[in-house]
C-alpha cells in the first residue's frame, strides 16, 4: 500500500491558496458535514476544544473523502502529543505557541524517526494504514507539513529564524493571542496589531515557507490572500452556529 499523500503541503509546494475552516465542535458530525463543504483544509483544534485523542481519531475518519485536507491543532508544543496525533493518521499539525528556532526544532523532532527525530516508533498504528504501508518508517516525513503558531511579540522577532529551520513548512499567526501580548486584548482589530500582522505576513511571505492567518471577516481574509498568504481560515463552526442562529432567532423575535 502506498504512503497516503497530503494534498495540503503538495498545493503549497505549487503556490496554490487554501481556504479553510476552523473545527471546535469536536463532532464528527460536524466534520464530516464540514469536510464536504468545499474547503481545502479544516483544523480540528485540541488547544481550545474540547478534543481528547479519541474525538480526534472519529473526525479524521469523518474527514475521509471531503474537500478538506484535516489540520490538527495540537494542545501544545510537547513530543507526547504530538507522537499519538501523528500515530492516529494526522499529516499536518499546526503547533502552538513557538517563538524561537529551538522550539520550531523541537516541532519538527517531534515528527521524525531517529536519527532525524524524536518520534516513538509503531509499526501498526492508523497512520501506517496499521502497518500496510510497508515503507511508512523511511517515508513517513514526506508527506508531514509542520505548521507553527507565531503568537506573541518574541515569535514576531524571530520570524526569520523560525522560518529557516528544516521541516518547518509554514508560520500560521494567531490573531488573538498576538493582539493579548501587544496589550490589546480581545482587540485584534486595533491598529497596533494589524501593523504588526501585516509587517509578519510580509516578512513570512520573503521566505520559503507559507505564510497563514485565521480571519473570519472576509475583507481581512481578502487582503490577506492578496499579501500572499496560502494558508487562510474564513471561519469556524462555533462562530457560524452561534451568529447564524441568533440572526435567525432575531428575525423572529417580538417586535
Amino acid at each position: 500500500m502506498e504512503l497516503p499523500p497530503n494534498a495540503l503541503k503538495r498545493a503549497f509546494r505549487d503556490k496554490r491558496a487554501q481556504i479553510g475552516f476552523w473545527s471546535q465542535l469536536a463532532s464528527p458530525v460536524a466534520t464530516e458535514i464540514l469536510a464536504r463543504a468545499g474547503f481545502d483544509f479544516l483544523v480540528i483544534d485540541t488547544e481550545h476544544a474540547p478534543n481528547d485523542l479519541q474525538e480526534v481519531l472519529a473526525q479524521l475518519q469523518a474527514a475521509t473523502g471531503g474537500t478538506a485536507s484535516p489540520v490538527v491543532r495540537a494542545a501544545w508544543n510537547d513530543a507526547v502529543i504530538v507522537k499519538r496525533l501523528l500515530d492516529v493518521g494526522a499529516q499536518t499539525l499546526l503547533v502552538p505557541f513557538v517563538e524561537n528556532e529551538d522550539e520550531a526544532r523541537r516541532a519538527v523532532a517531534a515528527t521524525r524517526y531517529p536519527p532525524d527525530g524524536i518520534r516513538g516508533v509503531a509499526v501498526a498504528t492508523r497512520a501506517s494504514r496499521y502497518g500496510r504501508v510497508t515503507e511508512y518508517l523511511a517515508r513517513a516525513h514526506e508527506e508531514l507539513c509542520v505548521l507553527v503558531q507565531i503568537e506573541t511579540r518574541a515569535a514576531l522577532a524571530n520570524i526569520e529564524s523560525i522560518a529557516a529551520v528544516e521541516g518547518v513548512d509554514g508560520l500560521f499567526i494567531g490573531p488573538g493571542d498576538l493582539s493579548a501580548d501587544l496589550g490589546h486584548l480581545g482587540d485584534a482589530g486595533h491598529p497596533d496589531v494589524r501593523a504588526a500582522i501585516d509587517g509578519a505576513v510580509r516578512r513570512i511571505c520573503r521566505t520559503a515557507k507559507v505564510a497563514g492567518i485565521l480571519a473570519p471577516v472576509e475583507a481581512d481574509a481578502r487582503r490577506y490572500l492578496e499579501m500572499g498568504c496560502l494558508f487562510v481560515a474564513v471561519g469556524s463552526d462555533v462562530g457560524l452556529l452561534a451568529r447564524q442562529s441568533e440572526a435567525l432567532a432575531a428575525r423572529f423575535a417580538p417586535r
